[in-house]
């Protein structure tokens, strides 16, 4: 049983963003501040990836815990309400999260995920520089195959 009523409900649900969320923000302002410069939510990729580095084939996905079913994750539960509707809109949302990702390694792009409940102020530094070597990693295989 849920503890709001159902328009109370939906006006709680139609506050969810989709893009430029709290985690997204707060890791693409970190990203920009040590003069990395990206793309966002780039529609001519399978997902629309939230950051996009272009010249060097590299996407990030900021993923909330909740709506992408963060395995061992405390933010990610179903609600006790609604369980069949909410574990199939997470089962639905983990297999096109898989499918984009196929599709983006097919196409040859470095895919990095970054889970909501691991970016905080304490790990921006050690996210920064898993992207920086993911970078680094695509140009010296892009110059392999001048």
């Amino acid at each position: 049983m849920d503890i709001w009523s159902k328009e109370k409900r939906t006006e709680v649900m139609s506050k969810i963003r989709s893009k430029n969320t709290k985690p997204e923000l707060l890791l693409r302002k970190y990203l920009f501040s040590k003069g990395l410069r990206y793309r966002i939510n780039y529609k001519k990729l399978p997902g629309k990836p939230d950051i996009v580095f272009p010249k060097y084939k590299t996407v990030v996905f900021v993923n909330g815990c909740f709506w992408h079913g963060h395995d061992n994750c405390k933010i990610a539960h179903i609600p006790k309400s609604n369980v069949e509707f909410w574990t199939n809109k997470i089962n639905n949302n983990k297999k096109r999260d898989e499918d984009n990702l196929k599709s983006l390694l097919l196409l040859g792009w470095c895919v990095f995920i970054v889970w909501e409940c691991e970016i905080n102020k304490f790990n921006l530094e050690n996210l920064y520089e898993k992207i920086k070597k993911s970078i680094s990693l695509m140009l010296i295989i892009s110059y392999q195959f001048r």
